[in-house]
This record gives structure tokens, C-alpha cells and sequence, in this order.
């Protein structure tokens, strides 16, 4: 989509800065640690220099950008206690969405969350491709519990877990482990059963939990 197309759907030239750098972050375009400088973003982004002041100001406010002496506004990288917090809270959406979509899930959405377990097979061993297929299978979970807050709140914590360094998948063996578990918790959410998906998806996230306690363990 064209710049200009994309600024119009847009309220305001600071809203289209503010999200295009949300996305940025969520991406890993703009990865943790890395500095964000306000004339790059303008000159990048082809508007001027208020709106993406504006966008820095509210991206700080949300805890994703952080101002440092010398070098100036960069993207948070988040502390031990940060990450476990994150992770619980992961926990229980997860495990909610999961109850959720063993009662209110399609036929069709069950269908395409077993369609993405055939492809996940494909990518055990690309780490890169392998993470962002997980996210999308977390995507289709929470719309398959069919409730706006929730997935609302899943939206919020996911561009919070961006601020961590690298992927799970990367860990060995974590590929592997995490499609049994996706499996686990595909079929419980066929067969209806509220509590077993629920039991499933919090089992899936505390391995990934314990996976990522690994990452950055092999990163210091």
C-alpha cells in the first residue's frame, strides 16, 4: 500500500507514526536496544518531525520506549523479573483462551488450527519461520474463544513480548516440543473439553517459559 494511502487511514499523522513504530517493534524491525531517532522516523515514514515526537512521546508513556542519557530514545529491553511477569500473565490469558475456544470455536476455525499443525511439521528446524508461525497459531486461538476484551488484552501483551531478545524456537528441541504441545491443546479444543484445553495451553506456556529462561541464560 502506497504511504500516502496508508497515512488516510489514519485519524491523525501522529496515530499512523505511533502504530506503523508499534509495528516496527513487534516486527523486530526495530529490535531491543536499538535507537530510534525522531529525524530517521520523519524522513522514513515521509512526514514531519511533530507527529513523530508526538508517537515517541506515547510509545515511552506505554512502556516501549525508554530515553537514555547520550544516546536518546530507545527500544526497551526487558529485565528478568519483567520477562516472568509477562509469562504469567501469558499463562492465564492463554489458558482462558483456551477454555474459551473449546466451547465457542467454529468447526471451520478447529479445522484451521489442524491445518497449521500439517504446515508447523514443515518448519520444525527454522527457527525464524517457525516463531512467526507461532504466532499466528496463538492469533487464530484467541479469536477462536470469541471475546473482543480478551483478545484486546492478548494483542497488548504480544507487542510487549516483542521487547525480548531472539525466539524460543531457536533452543533446541523447542521446535519439536512446542508442536506436541500445540497439539495437545488442538485437540482438547476439538474434543469440547474446556478444562483439558485450558490444562494444555498452561502446560504449552511454561515450557516456553522455561524455554526462553534457556535463551537468555546462553545469551550472558
Amino acid at each position: 500500500m502506497p504511504a500516502d494511502t496508508a497515512k488516510q487511514n489514519y485519524p491523525s499523522l501522529g496515530e499512523y507514526a505511533y502504530e506503523q513504530l508499534r509495528a516496527d517493534i513487534r516486527e523486530g524491525v526495530l529490535p531491543p536496544g536499538s535507537r530510534v531517532r525522531e529525524k530517521d522516523v520523519a524522513e522514513r515514514l515521509e512526514i514531519s518531525r511533530t507527529p513523530v515526537r508526538e508517537a515517541l512521546r506515547r510509545l515511552e508513556a506505554d512502556g516501549f520506549l525508554t530515553f537514555e542519557p547520550h544516546r536518546g530514545m530507545i527500544v526497551v529491553q526487558l529485565d528478568h523479573q519483567s520477562m516472568m511477569e509477562l509469562y504469567a500473565m501469558r499463562e492465564v490469558l492463554e489458558g482462558t483462551a483456551a477454555g474459551l475456544a473449546a466451547r465457542h470455536a467454529s468447526e471451520a476455525e478447529i479445522a484451521v488450527l489442524f491445518e497449521m499443525l500439517t504446515r508447523e511439521t514443515d518448519i520444525l528446524h527454522d527457527p525464524a519461520r517457525l516463531s512467526q508461525h507461532n504466532a499466528q497459531f496463538h492469533q487464530v486461538l484467541f479469536r477462536s474463544a470469541h471475546n473482543r476484551y480478551l483478545l484486546k488484552t492478548a494483542n497488548a501483551l504480544r507487542d510487549s513480548m516483542a521487547l525480548m531478545r531472539g525466539t524460543t524456537m531457536a533452543v533446541p528441541g523447542r521446535g519439536s516440543s512446542a508442536h506436541e504441545e500445540h497439539t495437545a491443546l488442538a485437540q482438547a479444543i476439538r474434543e469440547r473439553d474446556t478444562d483439558a484445553a485450558e490444562a494444555a495451553a498452561r502446560t504449552h506456556i511454561q515450557a516456553a517459559q522455561e524455554a526462553r529462561l534457556k535463551l537468555t541464560l546462553e545469551s550472558t
